[in-house]
């Protein structure tokens, strides 16, 4: 493992989420186990990847494309082999194709133009893709993208018919200037919903650096955080 002052950092960063999602867990009488973290990635170099693969961390989440797509072909074959990749941003239909070459899981699918196309180029690459529904929780978030609830069943059902999707369940960010809790309780309900008639949605990702107590309390199955590890982004260029 490296042994420089960035992984020593990074070893903090972690240590110290993992004891807010153990205390967490503790108090919503829930196991460890039940709650997947996911570091993102997104604005750090692939050096910082490999640190936390050193240390660990099985799953990343990026969401910006461009970058995304070159930080993971920087990785060795064995790092990329060991880390699950999550796609957690706004996607267009016509980078489907492209995000499939290096996305394990989709987390942002908020369009039935976007299942139709990420299960076509699944299908050209001869994979399957594991994707989860982006619910908008604020009712207007087009900064951030999500469907409707409203909107969920159709959507759901669009993605259980694609042959080459594993719907997974759903994905949510708290609305800005709100109650994380309420929205992340208002997240499970939908995702009950959406189990009905596709039980094998069990994902409910929630909850980033700032409120990853309240979605863990919600029920949150999988956690995305970045700056409560990596720290503040750098500047960008």
């Amino acid at each position: 493992m490296p042994d420089d002052d960035r992984t020593r950092a990074l070893a903090h960063g972690l240590q110290r989420v993992e004891e807010r999602i153990a205390a967490a867990c503790e108090q919503a009488g829930r196991t460890r186990e039940e709650v997947r973290l996911i570091v993102v990635t997104k604005f750090f170099p692939a050096a910082d990847v490999l640190r936390l693969h050193a240390l660990g961390v099985t799953d990343i989440g990026e969401n910006r494309h461009q970058e995304a797509s070159a930080k993971i072909a920087e990785l060795p074959s064995a790092a990329r082999r060991d880390l699950t990749v999550h796609f957690i941003g706004q996607l267009q239909s016509n980078k489907a194709a492209h995000v499939v070459g290096y996305a394990d899981v989709v987390q942002s699918v908020d369009r039935t133009k976007v299942v139709r196309a990420l299960d076509r180029a699944a299908a050209a690459a001869g994979r399957e893709c594991t994707v989860l529904l982006q619910v908008d929780l604020a009712g207007d978030d087009t900064g951030r993208g999500g469907a409707a609830p409203a909107e969920l069943s159709d959507l759901a059902a669009a993605a259980g018919r694609a042959e080459h999707l594993r719907l997974q369940g759903v994905m949510a960010v708290a609305p800005l200037g709100g109650n994380a809790r309420e929205a992340f309780e208002r997240l499970r309900r939908i995702a009950n919903e959406v189990r009905v008639n596709h039980p094998l949605a069990t994902w409910i990702s929630a909850g980033m650096s700032g409120d990853l107590e309240d979605a863990v309390l919600a029920g949150a199955t999988h956690l995305r955080v970045g700056s409560a590890i990596l720290g503040s982004r750098p500047p960008q260029r």
